[in-house]
């Protein structure tokens, strides 16, 4: 199917392939973008906020859900210092309010932010997440569906850590 007249979800398109929904009409450009776009229409919300009960069928949507009970906002301006709870927001922020235009290459990915959703801390690495979360929330449902191999390599660095800080504690004590 030819674009021709259709409107995209994001970004603009002449001449590709659309895929498009069945059940709305909606256009996408990728067919990843559709289908994770077909949940919206399915009637079972598999993931519901603790908060309010409301029912999402992403993960990543019900994240972004939680965080306007939490207060979490992890996306923050370095021109004004105002905080976002998304990234496409501070974006859109940086662009309408300070002129500042985000320039990426093509398929260039941005740097990702590790978030704990227990406290706003963010790391540059899912392991500096795992690490801070272990230690300042040990009973944290992150640390539960982290997966076990990640788990396990952690969990051997944690050990070799404590044991360093062990044996310096020792050796001071010692002088």
């Amino acid at each position: 199917m030819r674009a021709g007249s259709l409107a995209f979800t994001t970004g603009t398109c002449s001449d590709s392939v659309v895929h498009s929904c069945n059940l709305c009409g909606k256009g996408f450009r990728l067919q990843r973008m559709l289908s994770r776009h077909l949940k919206c229409h399915n009637q079972v919300k598999r993931h519901l906020c603790a908060f309010c009960g409301k029912g999402f069928n992403d993960t990543f949507d019900l994240k972004r859900h939680v965080r306007t009970h939490t207060g979490i906002r992890p996306y923050k301006c370095n021109v004004c210092n105002k905080a976002f709870t998304q990234r496409c927001s501070l974006e859109s922020h940086l662009k309408k309010i300070h002129g500042v235009q985000q320039q990426y290459a093509y398929k260039q990915r941005r740097d990702k932010l590790y978030v704990c959703e227990d406290c706003g801390y963010t790391g540059p690495t899912q392991e500096e997440l795992y690490l801070h979360v272990n230690s300042a929330h040990p009973g944290s449902s992150f640390l539960k569906k982290t997966s076990k191999k990640l788990a396990a390599l952690l969990q051997g660095k944690l050990t070799s850590v404590h044991q360093e800080h062990t044996s310096l504690s020792e050796e001071e004590e010692r002088k």
